[in-house]
């Protein structure tokens, strides 16, 4: 991984897009549906692209709209849809056009007052509080975002009924419906103009914000938090829940300082992320150089990404947290604070995510619930209470209210960020040092992750791997103790392999993007023993996608 010079200092001018030439490539490009990289194809955050190389253009948006009429026609979903939009350049046209199309199908839309900026938790929460108690006339929502991605980047995310991420048997239906109507010129798009659109009778105003910041007493112990008289700072990196901060701080009467108020769709206040990227992730220490700076001058302090649904957790004793780390350090504080959740919740992680986790989880005597990549795998188990915690190694999490009900089956970036201020408050430790005391008990891992080059043969036979092609029976010194090509948590294929010791294990997945594969990998041993766990993992997945 070659380390750009700009990583971690402020973007300098030659780094920062062009809004309008942006903006114009979005109304006027015309993406050609017989081209792969053109047409509209949902991942595991929905469907992303930029306008400046047909991946995000007026037309993807347009079909992937009435893609979703027709989806909510079939379903029968007759109920209003929530539409939020983050920061991003692109998010405000895309929300445009996407209401131009949901108007004319006469679609019953739930926008932000004052055409506010939109966190996606607040769109899941929405979902879930106005289909509490139905079961007919359910409402669903989309949020317009590419989440943590570079300035360029546009991004469509479908939730339905269920508040969170759709799976993919919705995106494949959805996705195929808007790339026919991409090839045929989009042929059966039913759309008004956007003035025509705001004044329809089925458009309607909603208060995002005051609805979902009076909700939080029921998820995070203010009361706590503001007895303890904690010094807390917050950076939205300049994303949609920048009005969020100060409505949280004024109605829970915290000592909490916005440290950055900026909207500006250059993030030109960013420092340069580890590639030579702007990129918005809470996770990365380069990205999140302006905070960490500013570590001494509060008890703890946290960032969300622009559509808020990651989180980022900074302490005077440690800076930034790893994600994985902090995931570990909220679950062991949730399920031991937590008394009114079902006595059999279990705690939900990707495969890919720290074996502390499982250590935790087995020191709690909490069930592991173990699924491929993709926060969708936790969206049942949140809904119905039976998953008290579902988090993934890339910053995102979601648990439940107090009382063990559902709060938000979608990424929630907020409230792991609070949950920092309300665990320091009640233990005394910040989090990083919680993460110190919780590895002198159970061990400390050391993890990675590269890259590794492979054909797209290679990354479809990776891909397809079943555990009885790998001939190896020790890795790093250890013997092999088993390996998955399905979670064991849902048996659902995780696209590639996972194999574990009992101190260490790595995780091989094929980029869906690039001619790599991605080697998740983790030790308990040290350093040494990570890299030597790293060179045998790249060694055994090439023999075993060379030799098929």
């Amino acid at each position: 991984m070659t380390v750009s010079p700009f990583a971690g200092k402020p973007a300098p001018a030659e780094l920062l897009i062009d809004i309008p030439r942006l903006v114009t490539a979005y109304y006027t490009g015309r993406p050609d549906a017989s081209v792969s990289t053109q047409r509209v194809a949902f991942g595991t955050s929905g469907h992303r692209g930029s306008s400046f190389d047909l991946g995000f253009n007026e037309w993807h948006v347009l079909a992937i709209s009435q893609a979703i009429c027709l989806y909510r026609e079939a379903q029968g979903i007759n109920g209003p849809l929530f539409l939020g939009i983050d920061t991003h350049a692109l998010s405000t046209p895309a929300g445009a056009s996407a209401l131009e199309v949901f108007a004319a199908n006469g679609v019953t839309v739930m926008i932000a007052e004052a055409d506010e900026y939109t966190p996606t938790p607040a769109i899941s929460h929405a979902i879930l509080c106005y289909n509490r108690g139905r079961t007919t006339g359910l409402a669903d929502g989309i949020v317009i975002t590419p989440s943590h991605n570079p300035p360029q980047s546009g991004g469509y995310k479908y939730n339905p009924t269920n508040g969170g991420p759709a799976d993919t048997h919705i995106t494949k239906w959805i996705e195929a419906k808007a790339n026919e109507l991409l090839a045929s010129q989009l042929a059966g798009v039913k759309r008004i103009s956007y003035e025509q659109a705001l004044k329809a009778d089925t458009t309607h105003r909603h208060d995002y914000v005051n609805t979902y910041v009076a909700d939080l007493i029921n998820v995070i112990d203010f009361d706590a938090i503001r007895a303890a008289g904690l010094r807390l700072g917050v950076d939205p990196l300049g994303g949609a829940g920048v009005r969020y901060w100060p409505a949280i701080a004024e109605h829970y009467r915290l000592d909490l300082d916005v440290v950055n108020t900026q909207v500006d769709s250059t993030f030109r206040f960013m420092t340069v992320d580890w590639d030579g990227q702007i990129r918005m992730d809470p996770s990365s220490s380069h990205a999140m150089q302006g905070l960490i700076g500013l570590k001494e001058r509060f008890d703890v302090a946290f960032a969300c990404d622009p559509d808020h649904d990651r989180h980022g957790i900074v302490t005077p004793s440690g800076g930034l947290l790893a994600p994985n780390n902090y995931l570990a350090v909220s679950i062991d504080y949730l399920f031991q604070n937590r008394p009114q959740w079902r006595a059999d919740a279990a705690v939900g992680k990707t495969v890919v995510s720290s074996g502390l986790i499982d250590r935790v989880a087995q020191r709690l005597g909490r069930r592991l619930y173990e699924v491929p990549v993709g926060f969708k795998w936790f969206a049942d188990g949140l809904f119905d209470g039976s998953l008290g915690f579902g988090g993934e190694e890339s910053a995102g999490a979601s648990f439940l209210r107090k009382d063990g009900g559902v709060w938000s089956t979608d990424k929630d970036g907020l409230i792991p960020a609070l949950l920092a201020a309300e665990m320091t408050a009640r233990t005394g430790r910040d989090p990083s040092q919680a993460y110190r005391a919780l590895t002198d008990e159970l061990g400390e891992p050391f993890s990675v992750r590269v890259d590794a080059k492979a054909s797209p043969q290679q990354k479809a036979l990776l891909s397809k791997l079943a555990p009885e092609q790998v001939a190896s029976t020790e890795l790093a010194g250890e013997t092999i103790q088993s390996i998955l090509s399905h979670a064991p948590g849902n048996d659902q294929a995780i696209g590639g392999l996972k194999v574990m010791t009992e101190n260490g294990w790595f995780a091989a997945r094929p980029s869906g993007t690039e001619d790599i594969y991605k080697i998740y990998a983790e030790s308990f041993i040290g350093d040494e023993h990570l890299k030597q766990l790293v060179v045998e993992a790249q060694a055994l997945v090439d023999g075993a996608i060379s030799s098929q």
